[in-house]
């Protein structure tokens, strides 16, 4: 470390000197730039590899000619939409620049130093940067076969819990809980711990005992749900996604909420693709379809994987996954280790197209018989 480094670092707010950062999977032109190659393939980022529905793509299109002027910065027509989708009024409504905008509005208004937030081990790598970035303190609850133990998370809430963060189902780990188990541990919540479920991929989900917490608001006044448009949607690129809740935590988050957080062609973007019925469900169809066969082929290569019910499977490799991701990264395949979740041997992979999902399949062949 140079003088100029320990400059910065002993100026740096204590909580963020301490931060381990957020690593976003390796982009195709790095690759391809590094290694000198052509033609690799993205399986890192759960994004859909449908990308996104036609009207979505034409309202985008649409806002060329106004890119000049500001966004609406209470994206009216976007929360009204999404307030009628949930049978809300808008005032149950946040916008946020990507989903983790909103968990990120959550910590800044709910969390500080002296307050603890409470989420499980292997849960999204978000809730532990939120958390320490206002200074507060994380509890990590061992997880129970790669899960939320709920039981586990229930001991560690005390008089000092601001937040509770659950994601379901959970990235990377695909899993998810069940409307009953989910509901007892919201409810037995002492009333001052605001509990946040996180639905990113809520979408794909089709078992018939997993709940849609957006219903629930009305009964549970501390509860926050969060929906993406970045996943099932294909609207990754232009980071837009929203919170639920009662209107007195949406005023609170309102007043740290930066003004224009979600830009124009975003909040057009989304509000048709809000009502694309069709390509939700085509998107959904090709990920169950694909899935499966990722699966099968999996199994034909001897690998255990963890049961998902997301556009992404965390498959174990019964080795360490780096040396593995590195050979993938030469072969043109991204993939994504889980290492910095406490998964070393694990890559989780995004279900691609079919070709690219071959492709995977090869190449993953290819290295583990190297």
């Amino acid at each position: 470390m140079t003088a100029s480094d320990s400059f910065f670092l002993h100026h740096a707010a204590p909580q963020v000197s301490g931060l381990t950062p957020y690593v976003p999977g390796k982009p195709v032109t790095e690759l391809e730039r590094d290694l000198g190659i052509a033609d690799s393939i993205k399986l890192a980022s759960n994004e859909n590899p449908l990308g996104c529905g036609e009207q979505a793509r034409a309202a985008y299109l649409n806002c060329a000619a106004e890119l000049g002027r500001y966004p609406d910065g209470g994206a009216f027509a976007l929360r009204r939409a999404i307030a009628e989708h949930h049978a809300v009024d808008a005032a149950w409504v946040t916008v946020g620049n990507g989903s983790n905008d909103v968990l990120d509005l959550v910590a800044r208004t709910f969390l500080y130093p002296g307050r603890e937030s409470v989420f499980s081990e292997h849960a999204f790598a978000v809730y532990p940067i939120a958390t320490q970035a206002v200074g507060a303190t994380p509890r990590v609850a061992k997880a129970r076969a790669f899960a939320h133990d709920l039981d586990a998370m229930a001991a560690l809430v005390n008089e000092r819990t601001g937040v509770v963060w659950i994601a379901n189902p959970n990235n990377p780990t695909g899993t998810w809980l069940t409307a009953a188990a989910l509901e007892g541990f919201v409810s037995s919540l002492p009333e001052h711990c605001l509990c946040v479920v996180d639905e990113a991929y809520f979408e794909y989900v089709g078992e018939p005992d997993y709940p849609d917490t957006s219903t629930w608001l009305a009964e549970f006044p501390n509860l926050i749900v969060t929906r993406t448009f970045a996943k099932v949607h294909g609207l990754a690129a232009l980071r837009v996604g929203y919170g639920l809740s009662d209107p007195r935590i949406t005023e609170l988050m309102n007043r740290v909420r930066q003004p224009f957080n979600v830009n124009a062609p975003a909040q057009a973007a989304a509000l048709a693709a809000l009502a694309d019925h069709a390509h939700l469900a085509r998107s959904v169809a090709h990920n169950q379809t694909e899935k499966a066969r990722l699966t099968a082929g999996f199994a034909a290569l001897g690998l255990d994987w963890m049961p998902s019910v997301c556009n992404f499977i965390s498959v174990d490799l019964g080795r360490p996954a780096a040396p593995v991701d590195q050979a993938l990264l030469r072969l043109g395949v991204i993939c994504r280790t889980l290492g910095n979740y406490g998964l070393p041997n694990h890559l989780r992979i995004s279900i691609g197209l079919a070709h690219e999902n071959d492709r995977l399949l090869d190449a993953l062949k290819q290295v583990l018989a190297a």
